[in-house]
């Protein structure tokens, strides 16, 4: 029992950092509720009552969300700049609390302009928001023109306790972020390996579920290093060391994904399909009869526990220790005569967790600085000399930007967000006040949220809906907890901290969770207000419903950007950047000059992120086109097959000047050549349905590598693994022919 209490003090760290990378919702929670309880210390030694209590608050959660600037003193600024925001807005909702119509009218105006202020980023977005909530508060509180100098110091009560949370007890610096990511990348990469292992030793009833926890652990390492790659320009000293961290997330990425594919491989009667690992529901390979105690495959389980091992143990091994002893071993399986006695594709993942190891050393190295290299075998020796090889060819030079061909006008996403959303906000103050003519606010609220961070008219549906379960929930939950805190102010309190805690903790993961504990909140606030009742809580159903019908309304027929459209444009955006890395890394890996492919690997990455996000609406669960929703899951899939292998193939070429084993060869263009064509014949297909491209379907990559001279090596110095990236990429590429409608014709 003392073991296992150990060993679980030793883990919980690395479950915690892997379930929260960063701890950036942690750190959101925190610092928001920390934030409004200092607002609460400080208001009630001033002897504020219930409703300054309740303003402040508000303000200064508002004042705590909104700014999201990676750097502090941008951070500073944009607080600084908040507070003055805050005042105004507050002012004019008092000045104009008796004017109705005029009142109105400056409501939409402000809407409009706080959507509007997000095409100038980070800043605009965090005013924006703060004009608009703060307007929201003091209609939620009823603020009038003689209670306003009172609700005015509020204010700036409220942002001045944000700072003090943000900046000096709830304190996130750049580069703490980025080592806490780092920590998170590699708990899930240890994850991932415990994943391998059951698949490995899972049986033909757990074999599924198996894999789809590899499937999980791969998506969940992804988007930790897509995580990575967003902080390294604030969270490093130079380019340089970003591009070397860069690098070896990469390489440790490519690494634990290629051995999820070997073990796949080994499981069946032909090798595994890469697809495999990023379909939803794709069946496991056929599996063939290896033997469960056969020596080989007892070495491969305790070599995978080793490499696990020596991911969860970042510090330096020193002399002679285990550590030292595991690495020099596994490193050894980068050569054949240190491979055992097993078939072809057992001794695949031998080879494949040599080169993880080797990943994983460079990963120490880069994250850990210099390692204790007194106990290093041979291997091992070797293996630092190509990862210090490789640093050394690593430039800071800075690729130059493309021109920006942005959109003006209507046609500009903010501008056509900013004009729906005040339609919409017109619409829902029209019919709110038809409800209630004291609470139409939240009508208008609903249809502002369900516009933020959405693109097009499936976004906003799903989100509305999302939005509108959370709140049905959650006023339960307001009438439970109203009925348990009664009239006991700081006990409301104390649950409206643990609502707002919870609602900053679950918003990255859930929509409807958010949703759900602010309305739990706000029927506490309620209580506190004097105005609970049940009919309240109805009411605020009813308005949300009502606000997003409004939103959709709007989404709908206003400028409408239609989901197909919206996801034909990411999917244009992803076939353009898969087919410049592939082209870039292909010409690299025949002869020409070295450019930076990571960087245009990870920006591949990103678009298909962003695909993929668009893409929900059309895999939704309750969506009634099972078909189309099949479609998009299978084209999403194997746009992160064809990633996954244009990203190695970037990795691999940028391996050129410093290692031995691998040299261009000429030959690849002409391979490359066709990947490329059958790419922008697909993208001509999306952008014009009239388009009469057509994908080359042909002889396999190996085919077009014929020697130029009789008796020359077949294949020359290019390793075998580019050739089967490239097949792969090939075959995927040729794959997303049918499900686009883009026709295969065999070349003359």
């Amino acid at each position: 029992m003392r073991a296992a209490a150990r060993s679980f003090g030793a883990r919980w760290p690395d479950r915690v950092a892997a379930s929260d990378p960063g701890l950036l919702r942690l750190a959101a929670g925190l610092r928001t509720v920390g934030a409004i309880a200092l607002t609460l210390a400080v208001l009630s030694l001033l002897g504020a009552d219930v409703s300054h209590l309740v303003a402040g608050a508000i303000a200064s959660m508002v004042a705590t969300f909104a700014v999201r600037e990676k750097e502090r003193g941008r951070q500073a600024v944009t607080l600084a700049l908040g507070l003055p925001v805050a005042l105004a807005s507050v002012s004019l909702a008092a000045l104009l609390t008796s004017r109705t119509v005029a009142g109105d009218f400056f409501f939409i105006a402000l809407i409009f302009c706080a959507v509007y202020g997000r095409r100038f980023g980070d800043r605009g977005t965090a005013l924006g928001l703060i004009g608009f909530q703060v307007y929201f508060m003091a209609l939620f509180v009823g603020i009038g023109t003689s209670s306003l100098p009172g609700y005015l110091g509020v204010v700036a009560v409220a942002f001045a306790c944000s700072a003090t949370v943000r900046f000096l007890l709830v304190r996130q610096t750049p580069s703490g972020i980025l080592e806490r990511l780092r920590q998170a990348f590699r708990a899930r990469l240890a994850q991932l390996l415990d994943a391998q292992l059951d698949l490995l030793d899972a049986g033909p009833d757990d074999a599924e579920k198996a894999l789809d926890q590899v499937r999980e652990g791969t998506a969940r390492l992804h988007e930790t290093a897509m995580m990575i790659q967003g902080r390294l320009a604030e969270g490093t000293p130079d380019e340089t060391v970003a591009r070397l961290v860069q690098r070896r997330i990469a390489d440790a990425e490519i690494a634990a994904e290629r051995l999820g594919l070997l073990l796949l491989t080994a499981r069946s009667a032909e090798r595994a399909d890469t697809l495999t690992l990023h379909l939803p529901g794709a069946p496991l390979p056929e599996a063939t009869r290896l033997p469960v105690r056969d020596e080989a495959l007892d070495t491969l389980r305790h070599d995978l526990r080793a490499l696990r091992l020596l991911v969860r143990h970042p510090a330096e091994a020193g002399s002679g220790t285990v550590l030292s002893q595991v690495r020099n071993r596994l490193l050894g399986y980068r050569d054949e005569e240190n491979l055992p006695q097993a078939p072809p594709p057992v001794q695949d993942v031998f080879r494949g967790v040599g080169e993880a190891a080797r990943a994983v050393l460079g990963l120490r190295t880069a994250l850990d600085g210099p390692q204790d290299e007194s106990a290093d075998s041979p291997e091992t020796a070797r293996s630092r000399e190509e990862l210090d090889a490789e640093d050394a060819a690593i430039g800071g030079a800075e690729e130059d930007e493309a021109p920006s061909d942005e959109v003006t006008g209507l046609r500009r996403p903010t501008t056509r967000a900013a004009v729906q959303v005040a339609v919409g906000s017109s619409l829902a103050i029209l019919g709110g006040e038809l409800l209630s003519a004291h609470r139409w606010y939240w009508a208008v609220l609903t249809c502002w949220i369900v516009f933020i961070n959405t693109s097009s008219t499936g976004e906003i549906l799903v989100k509305g809906y999302r939005r509108l379960l959370g709140t049905v929930l959650g006023v339960v939950a307001g009438i439970v907890l109203a009925g348990l805190v009664g009239r006991h102010t700081w006990t409301a309190f104390a649950v409206v901290l643990l609502c707002v805690f919870a609602m900053f903790y679950t918003a990255p993961l859930s929509y409807t969770l958010m949703s759900f504990f602010v309305t739990a909140a706000l029927g506490v606030l309620y209580t506190l207000l004097h105005t609970y009742s049940l009919s309240v809580l109805v009411l605020r159903v009813e308005e949300t419903a009502l606000g997003a019908a409004c939103g959709i309304v709007a989404a709908a027929l206003v400028l409408p950007v239609r989901t197909d459209r919206r996801t034909n444009e990411l999917l244009a955006t992803v076939l353009e950047r898969l087919s410049g890395v592939t082209e870039a890394a292909v010409e690299q890996l025949s002869g020409a000059p070295p450019v930076d492919l990571l960087e245009q690997a990870r920006d591949l990455d990103q678009a298909l992120a962003d695909l993929r996000a668009a893409t929900q609406p059309l895999t939704h669960p309750v969506t009634p086109l099972r078909s189309r929703r099949d479609t998009a899951r299978y084209v999403v899939a194997l746009l992160e097959t064809c990633a996954y292998h244009a990203r190695s193939l970037a990795a691999t070429a940028e391996l050129l000047p410093t290692h031995p084993s691998i040299a261009a060869d000429p030959r690849l263009r002409r391979a490359g050549a066709r990947i490329v064509h059958n790419i922008g014949a697909i993208d001509a297909r999306v952008t014009d349905e009239r388009s009469t491209a057509q994908v080359l379907a042909g002889p396999s990559v190996a085919a077009l590598l014929k020697p130029g001279v009789p008796g020359t090596p077949r294949y020359g110095r290019v390793t075998d693994r580019v050739l089967r990236h490239l097949q792969r990429l090939d075959e995927a590429v040729v794959g997303l022919a049918r499900p686009l409608g883009t026709p295969v014709t065999a070349p003359k």
